[in-house]
C-alpha cells in the first residue's frame, strides 16, 4: 500500500484563525492564508479529506479551502470526484442562519464540501430538522456548549489535527478555539500538529509544552493551566522532539509541509492508540 492510499480514508482537522503576532514576526494575514491552503492542499493530494469548523464567512479560511477543492476538482487529471471538505457547522452557528441560506450553500457546494450540521449534544442531524425553524440568537454559555461539542465531535471523527495561529482575544466559547482544539486532541491521545511560526495561540501552546523558550511568559487567556500535565511527548504526531520543535518555529509552508507529511508517514507505518471519547 502506497502513502496516498494510505491517506485516502483519513480525515485531517486543520484549524487556523488570526493572529496578532503577525505583524511583529515580520509576515501578513496573506501569509496565514497561503499556508493554511498550501497544508490542505498537500494533504487533498495525498487523498486525505479536510475537516473543518467554520462559520461560512465570506472572506474567512473555510470560504478558502471550498475554492483549493473547488480549484483542485477541476485541475485533477484522475477526474477527482471526492469530497474534499467536511465542513461541521456548530448548533449555534447554524441556528443563527435562515433555513434558505443553508439550502443555498448546500447546492453551491455540492460534490466540494459536505456541510454537517450539529445539535447542542454535538450529534449530526439532517438539514431537514432545521426546516420549520427561524434562526436564533445565542447567549455566551449556549455558544460555548455548542462550540465545544462541535469540537469533540470533529476530534473524534478525524484522524490527527493541524493547528496555525489563533486568536487569544474576543472569540467565543470556553477558551479560545485553537486551544480547545488542541486539550482535545491531547486529551483523546488523536496525532497533532503544531504550526507555531505564524504566533497567535499556537505559538503559545509550544512554549507551554516546552517546544519553544517562554522566558516566563503568562498567558491571560481562559484554559492555559489546562495544559499544565501535557508535553511535547504527548503530541504522538510521529514527529522527534527536535522535528516539533523546527515545526513549532518555522515559518517557511514547504518546512511546515514536509515535517507534518513525515509524521504522517511514521503514524501509518506504527499507528496510534485509537481514538477514545472523554
Amino acid at each position: 500500500m502506497n502513502y496516498q492510499e494510505q491517506l485516502e480514508s483519513c480525515r485531517i482537522a486543520i484549524s487556523a484563525s488570526e493572529s496578532a503576532d503577525l505583524q511583529i514576526l515580520g509576515l501578513s494575514d496573506a501569509h496565514l492564508k497561503d499556508a493554511t491552503v498550501e497544508i490542505a492542499r498537500h494533504m487533498l493530494a495525498l487523498g486525505a479529506g479536510i475537516v473543518y469548523g467554520g462559520d461560512l464567512r465570506k472572506e474567512g479560511f473555510t470560504a478558502l479551502l471550498f475554492e483549493l477543492v473547488a480549484r483542485h476538482k477541476r485541475d485533477s487529471r484522475d477526474g477527482y470526484d471526492q469530497i474534499g471538505i467536511f465542513s461541521y457547522l456548530a448548533w449555534p452557528v447554524h441556528s443563527s442562519l435562515a433555513v434558505e441560506e443553508i439550502g443555498e450553500i448546500t447546492e453551491e457546494l455540492a460534490g466540494i464540501a459536505e456541510l454537517i450540521l450539529l445539535n447542542r449534544i454535538g450529534s449530526r442531524i439532517p438539514t431537514e430538522e432545521r426546516i420549520n425553524e427561524p434562526p436564533k440568537a445565542f447567549n455566551n454559555n449556549e455558544w460555548s456548549e455548542g462550540l465545544t461539542n462541535m469540537r469533540r465531535t470533529m476530534t473524534i471523527e478525524s484522524q490527527a489535527r493541524i493547528l496555525l495561529g489563533g486568536q487569544t482575544v474576543n472569540f467565543k466559547g470556553c477558551m479560545p478555539g485553537i486551544a480547545e482544539e488542541a486539550l482535545l486532541s491531547l486529551q483523546m491521545k488523536q496525532p497533532l500538529f503544531l504550526v507555531g511560526g505564524f504566533g497567535g495561540c499556537t505559538l503559545d501552546l509550544v512554549k507551554i509544552l516546552g517546544l519553544y523558550p517562554h522566558t516566563g511568559a503568562q498567558y491571560n487567556w481562559p484554559g492555559h493551566k489546562e495544559f499544565q500535565h501535557f508535553t511535547s511527548n504527548n503530541l504522538n504526531n510521529g514527529l522527534t522532539i527536535e522535528e516539533n520543535k523546527i515545526l513549532a518555529r518555522t515559518p517557511h509552508t514547504n518546512q511546515a509541509v514536509i515535517l507534518i507529511m513525515r509524521g504522517l508517514l511514521n503514524i501509518f507505518k506504527h499507528p496510534p492508540e485509537p481514538t477514545t471519547t472523554i
